[in-house]
């Protein structure tokens, strides 16, 4: 492995994802989702208190790193329980270290003066911007206290902010910033980490727009909000109020410089960036957007809606007309309420099919196909074809990972023996289709194997499986033409068991099928801040495939196929067989 630049960042990760392997609780099961070892059953409060006269000094830490979650008017609550020197010197901006354990260790301590060594267990960093970066470590930290005016105050702590994760929880809120694809087609998410009052929110969440995206997207997204943009004047609400801005209603007024040069394209896709950052952040419209004073659309002079910029809708469910299909003995078959039916073509007819991906659209499948041969000869082929017609072989190898389809509906991906990404690229005029390969130097320094390989649905981002350990990587397509998968970070620390089979609900969170009786299926976010067990009755271990949209996940266990509906009540939430394939065993298959 590199000793320097992006791979030692690999390296570090895949320490910490070890350390945390090796000491991370079990995983609860329940019939809603829970954050795991993360939450309490006392909420911690979102507003601190003071100190509390005669506290002692271990009692006040405590609450000091309870307050430390409020990040108001630089930490302004923690900064109560310091020295007024430590509170000047105090750097609260260096890290902020998110901590599934705080344990407070007694040193010497005199009447005027206490000593106690903070040693820590990491969950995550939360790196400027919001970013949460996930990782496990451990570390020890000097704090010194003493008496002022007869209480008990900090006076020499570290840089940084320390949080306990239940408190970060309960005091900082999920948001997505959003991006634009390389095709311009679809908006990209970029998960952020922000705290403060619903009246502050518009502002930060422009703000952070127009900062951009964070560093392991910055290669593969693009930013309309970007260059010389900027913000004239206050955010207010869509009449001029300054007060209670993007509470309740009342909508959003922004007025921007720097737009006389974007195109009307530019503009829309600027203001879907704007309006769905914001009403994914339940900031409410109508949005109404300027340039240098005057509507960036004279269409829209009395604001936007999401209506506006409903093909941008990046909340919306994929296109359902291609319905769910199933791999049972060897061939594709479509599943409808009480039956299935095998597909028409190809893949439809086979027999000797071991996995298979449709297009977004439906219209093509890849599927790894058994050749039948002995060894050494390859065991495992490739094909590509349409939905309803013939297919060809592209690419063989011992092993082929079960494929998935690119953004653009042209591309169908895979991983040749465990380390050969590909391409399976078809040209849309003439229908050929060439193999290309992929610069995966990144992921394959990780480990021995990749086992899995899932595109989320912008295209922007990969999902893998290597060596049990899950893991998102950036596609970035270089100037040249050739595809990258770049700055792979460990996503599921703490899963304490390997990882079988996953695939993308949503922009934001990763289904991951993994090696257990107990949760053997769980929820991660795409950077890694949460991982919340899915209800397990009804499945039978092992579960051996998964497979998910933003409404329903479909596993196959040892028995059947079940789905997992979303929109079910929490307590009526649990694994139905799916109708159509009773008594089949199978694998289920969506789009992607």
């Amino acid at each position: 492995m590199r000793p320097t630049g992006r791979g030692a960042r690999v390296l570090a990760v895949w320490a910490l994802v070890v350390a945390l392997a090796s000491g991370c609780a079990s995983l609860p099961e329940s019939s809603s989702p829970q954050a795991i070892g993360t939450l309490t059953a006392d909420a911690v409060p979102t507003s601190a208190p003071a100190p509390e006269p005669g506290r002692e000094p271990d009692r006040l830490l405590d609450d000091f790193f309870e307050a430390s979650a409020v990040s108001a008017n630089r930490h302004q609550a923690a900064r109560q329980f310091l020295t007024e020197e430590a509170s000047a010197t105090w750097d609260d901006g260096a890290r902020t270290v998110i901590a599934d354990r705080i344990d407070t260790l007694s040193g010497p301590r005199t009447a005027e003066t206490a000593q106690f060594t903070i040693r820590s267990t990491t969950a995550g960093m939360l790196a400027s911007g919001g970013e949460y970066q996930a990782g496990s470590d451990t570390f020890d930290a000097a704090i010194e206290m003493a008496r002022v005016d007869g209480q008990w105050r900090i006076s020499k702590l570290p840089p940084g902010v320390i949080i306990d994760r239940s408190a970060f929880l309960n005091t900082y809120q999920q948001r997505s910033l959003y991006f634009v694809d390389p095709l311009g087609a679809v908006l990209v998410p970029d998960v952020r980490w922000t705290s403060g009052s619903q009246d502050q929110l518009a502002n930060q969440l422009v703000q952070l727009l127009i900062d951009g995206p964070k560093p392991a997207l910055s290669a593969a997204v693009s930013n309309e909000l970007s260059d010389d943009v900027s913000i004239r004047g206050p955010i207010t609400k869509a009449d001029g109020q300054t007060s209670q801005v993007g509470v309740g209603l009342g909508g959003i007024k922004i007025d921007f410089g720097g737009l006389q040069n974007k195109r009307d394209r530019d503009r829309e896709l600027l203001a879907a960036q704007v309006i769905w950052t914001l009403a994914s952040a339940e900031v409410a419209g109508p949005y109404v957007l300027l340039a240098d004073g005057q509507p960036i659309d004279t269409t829209k002079p009395d604001g936007w809606t999401t209506a506006g910029v409903d093909s941008f809708d990046p909340l919306g469910s994929p296109d359902d007309s291609v319905g769910l299909h199933a791999l049972a003995s060897g061939t594709l078959l479509r599943v409808d309420e009480a039956e299935t039916t095998p597909a028409p073509g190809y893949f439809g007819q086979a027999r000797n099919l071991r996995s298979v991906a449709l297009s977004n659209d439906g219209t093509l499948v890849a599927g790894v196909a058994d050749t039948g041969r002995p060894a050494p000869a390859p065991s495992s082929t490739l094909m590509v074809g349409s939905y309803d017609g013939g297919a060809f072989p592209v690419a063989e190898g011992q092993s082929i990972t079960r494929p998935t389809w690119g953004a653009d509906d042209n591309a169908a991906w895979a991983v040749i023996d465990g380390t050969n990404v590909i391409r399976a690229a078809r040209d849309p005029a003439t229908g050929q289709v060439s193999v290309i390969p992929v610069d995966a130097t990144d992921v394959t320094t990780l480990g021995n194997r990749i086992t899995e390989l899932r595109l989320a649905r912008d295209g922007v981002r990969a999902a893998l499986i290597v060596d049990g350990v899950v893991y998102v990587a950036t596609v970035v397509r270089e100037p040249s033409g050739v595809y990258s998968l770049t700055e792979p970070r460990a996503v599921a620390i703490g899963l304490d068991s390997d990882a079988t089979s996953l695939d993308w609900s949503t922009g934001e969170n990763i289904v991951i099928a993994r090696v257990a009786t107990d949760s053997p299926v769980v929820q991660v976010t795409v950077d890694g801040s949460r991982m919340d067990a899915l209800p397990s009755r009804n499945l039978t271990t092992p579960v051996l495939a998964v497979d998910a949209s933003p409404e329903t996940e479909y596993v196959a266990d040892a028995r059947a196929v079940f789905a997992l509906n979303n929109a079910d009540p929490v307590g009526d939430r649990y694994w139905r067989e799916v109708t159509g394939l009773a008594g089949v065993k199978a694998v289920p298959i969506l789009p992607g």
